[in-house]
């Protein structure tokens, strides 16, 4: 082999090895990831941002992790309650990493930070419901969002006081049930306290109606009564009212007077057309017969 040829291939392997190093050193951040440059299993540099970024080729190694926010739904569970009733949580969580080296150095891996944080929402969960009662956690009125918070802040604080390098952004329970054996006798349970405040609304209803219904009857019984008082008095004035005319009528023509008021008993007095024996000398003879 001429020393020419030795040159050539000598230069072609180094342009080679050239190109593997260079390659071996550069690598590529993508959108809504961090690159973790490792050397000997400690991480010494984070690259955020998008682009191409560079590390000693076969010292360094890169590896890659989310810088989204991720979503992990955990396996229902079931929890006592504080009057010890078992009841299925369904939940969920919402976190992120925010610090890449201490995420590597404690946890390792997004599925062991997972499994790391899952335990922690569990004990959290475990602690919060076993301080109420399960008709309080069914209750329409349940402050549930107060609940979830407070869960919130306690596995952030555990995530901080553990050094994970992530951040807690929401746990928020999905659902809570009972378990199928417990469920018709807690079923009936609550028809029958539902039936008994039925029954409280029923009897508050009557005894508001009975009042009601009396305060009206009284009301009415003292209308009646006024207005037949009232009617008593109308009828005594007016009948006072015609004695007083009957007796200025009488004062001023008592002759007349006397001949009308005769003259309307005859108007009673022969209604149906009566047959009447009459004595020589009663007052309605004396006027058929044209006697004063």
């Amino acid at each position: 082999m001429t020393i020419d040829k030795r040159k050539w291939i000598i230069a072609g392997v180094a342009a080679v090895l050239i190109l593997i190093a260079l390659f071996g050193s550069m690598f590529i951040v993508k959108e809504g990831e961090y690159k973790v440059v490792m050397k000997f299993g400690e991480a010494v540099r984070v690259h955020g941002e998008p682009g191409i970024k560079f590390k000693v080729p076969f010292i360094e190694t890169v590896a890659s992790l989310p810088k989204y926010q991720k979503v992990y739904d955990s396996q229902p569970t079931t929890i006592l309650t504080k009057d010890k009733k078992p009841i299925i949580v369904d939940n969920y969580m919402v976190w992120r990493i925010d610090n890449p080296q201490r995420f590597l150095r404690s946890l390792h891996s997004v599925s062991a930070a997972e499994s790391r944080l899952s335990d922690a929402v569990y004990n959290a969960l475990r602690r919060k419901l076993s301080e109420i009662e399960y008709g309080s956690i069914i209750s329409e009125n349940t402050s549930r969002g107060n609940l979830n918070d407070e869960i919130t802040e306690i596995v952030a604080e555990v995530a901080e006081r553990q050094n994970y390098g992530v951040s807690i952004v929401d746990v928020r329970i999905k659902r809570t049930d009972l378990p199928e054996e417990n469920k018709q006798s807690v079923y009936n349970r609550m028809i029958s306290d539902r039936q008994s405040i039925a029954a409280g609304y029923l009897s508050e209803g009557d005894e508001e109606s009975r009042k009601i219904t009396s305060n009206a009857d009284r009301q009415a019984t003292e209308l009646i009564a006024q207005a037949e008082a009232d009617a008593k008095k109308i009828v005594a004035e007016g009948e006072r009212e015609a004695a007083r005319i009957y007796n200025e009528a009488y004062g001023k023509d008592p002759e007349f007077y006397k001949l009308y008021r005769t003259l309307e008993s005859y108007v009673t007095t022969f209604k149906g057309e009566p047959v009447i024996m009459l004595p020589i000398d009663s007052p309605y003879t004396r006027i058929l017969k044209g006697e004063k």
